[in-house]
């Protein structure tokens, strides 16, 4: 079976290992990951930032590699039925590219056409910003995040640092520490199987 491919909505400051091992896990087993950021093209690089907890309040941020833009993001708006699933990474870019009217009608387009939704971290706050998308899901998510899950009419899930959790063709997660079960349940409802002879 031929891979699918993935739209993956990052921004400045999205966090690293959110994009560098998410994309580089999903193409080892073929699939293809387009990295798109508001107004880049591909080619282009974007800041990534890199998040942790140090027994602060609350997480330190630090800056982390440039990412590379692989896929113009005009280019990408205007073929979105040529992609099987989008994934919201997480970090700081979420926080202002969920603004743009732009993002929100290609969330709306895989939340119409009953397309995986991938989200971690942050990232369901490109979620919330379209109307619906998490009505009735169960989300997990940063912790910073409940109460916006909880006013767009989700249910947040408090998961542990590790897990993820699936609803439907909704998968979502904590943060980066949990990227080994995220990437494991997108495998999945993507209809991707690995076998270990």
């Amino acid at each position: 079976m031929p891979g699918k491919k993935i739209l993956m909505l990052t921004g400045e400051f999205t966090e690293e290992y959110e994009i560098f091992v998410y994309q580089q896990a999903m193409e080892a087993v073929g699939h293809v990951v387009h990295v798109v950021c508001p107004d880049k093209n591909a080619g282009d690089l974007i800041k990534t930032s890199l998040h942790d907890f140090e027994g602060d309040q609350t997480y330190t941020e630090k800056p982390g590699h440039y990412a590379l833009i692989n896929k113009t993001f005009s280019e990408a708006e205007k073929q979105l039925d040529q992609y099987h699933a989008v994934y919201c990474a997480g970090g700081r870019g979420p926080e202002y590219i969920r603004t743009d009217k732009r993002v929100q009608a290609i969330v709306r387009h895989f939340h119409e056409n009953k397309k995986p939704i991938f989200t971690i971290c942050h990232g369901v706050q490109i979620l919330i910003a379209v109307d619906g998308v998490v009505r009735g899901k169960k989300v997990g998510a940063l912790a910073a995040c409940e109460p916006e899950v909880t006013l767009a009419g989700g249910t947040y899930i408090d998961l542990s640092p590790t897990e993820a959790y699936v609803d439907g063709t909704m998968v979502s997660a904590k943060g980066w520490t949990a990227l080994a079960a995220f990437i494991r349940e997108c495998l999945k409802v993507l209809g991707t199987e690995i076998r270990h002879n």
